[in-house]
């Protein structure tokens, strides 16, 4: 009986974990990056099962009002919060995107690259980038050393 309400409390939490996206139980990380030295500047981490932009209001990071920020569009609504806020257009079926609208999704993307070239080589720890297979509890920790590794090889 005891086993079996234990079972029951682990497949709830479990249940939080699972991204319906990648079928798989997964953690989602985000990464604050500083343009102008490529450090990374704050990590927060979610279940797998949560919004980008949830993820974010929960990290309780707060940017600065001067600071322009760049983000994709998994954090549409951003720009209620961060006035700053610089985000790509998205296209319906009823409403394409103009010319423009490409040209300066393009811009977008091309400032937004320096934070994928972050993501790409903190990949490169193979812990991020494929399953991780420790406790979550830690997973925090250990990504927060990978940063730490990081932005200690940018200052040497």
């Amino acid at each position: 009986m005891l086993q079996n309400l234990q079972l029951r409390d682990h497949k709830k939490k479990q249940r939080n974990y699972y991204s319906g996206k990648k079928k798989r139980h997964t953690l989602k990380t985000q990464i604050i990056v500083n343009k102008l030295t490529t450090e990374i500047i704050c990590i927060h981490t979610g279940k797998g099962k949560m919004h980008d932009f949830r993820v974010f209001k929960e990290s309780n990071s707060h940017i600065a009002s001067a600071a322009c920020a760049t983000a994709d569009s998994g954090y549409q609504g951003l720009q209620k919060i961060h006035a700053n806020t610089a985000l790509p257009k998205k296209r319906t079926k009823k409403n394409p995107l103009t010319n423009e609208d490409k040209k300066k999704n393009s811009e977008l993307a091309s400032k937004r690259v320096l934070n994928e070239n972050v993501i790409g080589v903190v990949k490169r720890f193979r812990i991020v980038a494929e399953k991780y297979r420790n406790r979550r509890k830690r997973f925090n920790l250990r990504f927060s050393l990978i940063a730490g590794i990081y932005n200690f090889e940018l200052n040497l």
